[in-house]
């Protein structure tokens, strides 16, 4: 594991990051570097764009409302994105929840969210940009370097019908509270492929209230899609998202 700075404060930027090119803050980021922070003419930062690795730079105030920041030494290079390559799809939910689950999805490793519309999804207008903005404020505060795409939200019966042909390698693993068995573990190890090791996935969970029926019934018939349990408790949606990152990337993830 590449050393991490813990101590410094961390920014994401959407300009490219090439030693000494100054990057000009936008507004909201130097108000919160100048006026929040209080940082000053040459303070020391690091920053990330998703692209070109973790950077450190210097401070360059110009009054109290406006900076740049100029890049001086790559810290890390930028991880191979085959590295993780965790799908996570979920119902969304209202909104100070929703917020929780995107953080720590970033924080578990996720490279993709992908909002779905079930039958019983209560958010049915789901606000993208501001998934966004808090997948950005988790890399920001865990010192990771890639900021996972948010999709459009697709109903679940189209993803399903469209899966094969939009990404036919990736199995997904559904969690699924009426599961019998409740290990797990002994599931998820089942899932390595012999000589050709874990294939992509996606973890799937459901809205408050869970899958209908129907929807239960139409997963569990494709093939591409294992259906694992999360323990004898009945967990909250954002709990169970929790739950269900670590121990994916425990068995079959970037934790082994």
């Amino acid at each position: 594991m590449s050393h991490y700075d813990y101590k410094s404060q961390r920014l994401w930027v959407e300009q490219d990051i090439v030693e000494n090119n100054a990057i000009p803050c936008d507004r909201a980021q130097a108000n919160y570097l100048l006026n929040v922070l209080r940082m000053e003419q040459g303070d020391q930062m690091l920053i990330f764009n998703g692209r070109d690795g973790e950077w450190k730079c210097e401070l360059h105030a110009l009054g109290r409302k406006k900076a740049a920041l100029v890049p001086m030494e790559q810290e890390r290079p930028q991880p191979d994105p085959k590295a993780s390559d965790l799908h996570y799809l979920f119902a969304p939910l209202k909104s100070a929840r929703i917020d929780y689950m995107a953080q720590k999805a970033v924080e578990m490793g996720v490279a993709k969210l992908r909002p779905i519309m079930t039958q019983h999804t209560q958010e049915r207008r789901p606000k993208l940009e501001k998934m966004r903005l808090n997948a950005i404020e988790a890399a920001e505060q865990c010192g990771i370097l890639s900021i996972p795409p948010v999709d459009d939200p697709v109903a679940l019966s189209k993803l399903l019908e469209q899966w094969q042909q939009s990404d036919p390698d990736r199995l997904i693993i559904f969690c699924d509270e009426t599961e019998t068995n409740l290990d797990p573990l002994a599931i998820l190890n089942t899932l390595r492929g012999e000589g050709e090791g874990v294939p992509p996935l996606a973890i799937l969970i459901g809205p408050e209230g869970g899958f209908s029926k129907q929807e239960r019934e139409e997963l569990l018939a494709c093939e591409f899609v294992a259906a694992i349990p999360l323990g004898p408790r009945i967990l909250r949606a954002d709990t169970a998202a929790v739950a269900s990152l670590a121990i994916v990337q425990a068995v079959l993830g970037d934790w082994v």
